[in-house]
């Protein structure tokens, strides 16, 4: 095993695919719907503060259960995903799977059901021959992570190094609220006016949070999105920690946290965009990259689901693709206008089944995290 990852496009050798058994419910708690938040308008919406019921002296959330229809399904899927690119010669690796009985993740204040390693892109970030275990947002992912452990054990013996940045305490009071409460700059935005946050006396203030999904790596380049002071807090440490090795370039409210339903680089020189108006977002040196942008999704292509289905993306998820090199990507099979859009490029699109993505909060970039890549820290931008 070797750790070496800088970017998303150069040739793939050694790649984790999460995993989505026993993903049976979403604990709505004030942190899952603050992520969630720009897409959840019109899903009972009753998650103004303080809305957690309280237990004791604990904060316990209302759980969702999702269909088992639909969790067996993605799991199907998921399991296609790896099959798949083992099937190219790609060495998969896979987290531990999370126990259908597993207890509640408790913390000071507060206490969930965890989600299983799924969305693994989130909430650790690949640089070169570094492992960085990123501050989760949300409750239910808080100890998500360790059922990577044991990969991480592994690279991190064969050489690797392996860092965690520090972990929020996750109290009402940890996050900046300013993204959520400004309603113009979303899509849509909350469907309730934010009240006061609930104090507790685990309170440290404002705390940094960010997610790897918020970071797009361009070899020695980082683009990070900051959308708000837990965003920024995580960026300054980011740039602190890295010194000189690499250059961060700070991005504002490209998107309320990840940037992978935006904007991902195909090889250098070519990004696929959600739209135009991206490129306006992004350091001057990025602008003249081609941008490929698709056509509007069609309704089509995504599953008809009841009123009491919760949706946690938008309709722009497929663009949430994974290359496999320079030439070759990992498209959703229903989204027929991005694979025509990049059949027409030149490149060589490999159609893969996800169903129910936008119930599950990611894509075939979400869902994996490439831990080895040919490409060095190049230089892609100078």
């Amino acid at each position: 095993m070797q750790l070496n990852s800088h970017d998303d496009f150069t040739p793939l050798r050694e790649i984790v695919v999460g995993s989505a058994e026993n993903y049976l419910s979403h604990d709505r708690d004030v942190t899952f719907e603050l992520f969630h938040h720009e897409n959840l308008t019109g899903i009972r919406s009753d998650w103004a503060y303080p809305r957690l019921v309280t237990s004791g002296s604990s904060h316990s959330a209302e759980s969702w259960k999702i269909k088992k229809r639909y969790t067996e399904e993605l799991h199907e899927d998921v399991e296609n995903l790896a099959e798949t690119l083992a099937g190219l010669g790609i060495t998969v690796h896979r987290p531990l799977r999370l126990p259908s009985d597993v207890p509640v993740v408790a913390g000071l204040g507060w206490q969930v059901a965890p989600t299983p390693a799924l969305n693994i892109r989130d909430n650790t970030l690949i640089l070169g021959d570094e492992i960085i275990e990123t501050p989760p947002m949300v409750r239910s992912r808080y100890l998500e992570t360790r059922l990577l452990a044991g990969i991480f054990q592994s690279y991190y013996e064969a050489g690797a190094r392996w860092t965690t940045m520090p972990r929020p305490l996750l109290t009402d009071m940890s996050f900046d609220l300013s993204y959520a409460r400004d309603v113009s700059t979303t899509q849509g935005g909350p469907t309730e006016p934010i009240a006061d946050p609930r104090p507790s006396p685990f309170d440290v203030g404002l705390e940094m949070m960010i997610d790897g999904a918020q970071i797009l790596r361009l070899g020695r380049d980082l683009v990070v999105n900051v959308a708000q002071q837990n965003h920024r807090m995580a960026a300054d440490w980011l740039e602190r920690h890295l010194g000189d090795r690499y250059r961060l370039h700070r991005v504002y409210r490209m998107a309320d946290s990840h940037i992978d339903s935006m904007l991902l680089a195909l090889k250098p020189g070519v990004f696929i965009a959600r739209h135009e108006g991206v490129r306006d977002l992004l350091p001057e040196s990025l602008r003249s990259w081609k941008f490929l942008i698709p056509p509007p999704p069609d309704a089509g292509d995504f599953p008809v689901y009841d009123d009491d289905d919760m949706v946690l993306t938008s309709a722009y998820i497929d663009l949430n693709v994974l290359s496999v090199d320079e030439d070759t990507v990992l498209v959703n099979q229903d989204c027929t206008g991005i694979r025509k859009m990049l059949d027409a490029e030149g490149f060589t699109t490999i159609p893969v089944r996800h169903r129910h993505r936008r119930l599950f909060g990611g894509g075939f970039h979400c869902f994996t995290l490439d831990t080895h890549r040919t490409g060095g820290c190049e230089d892609y931008l100078s």
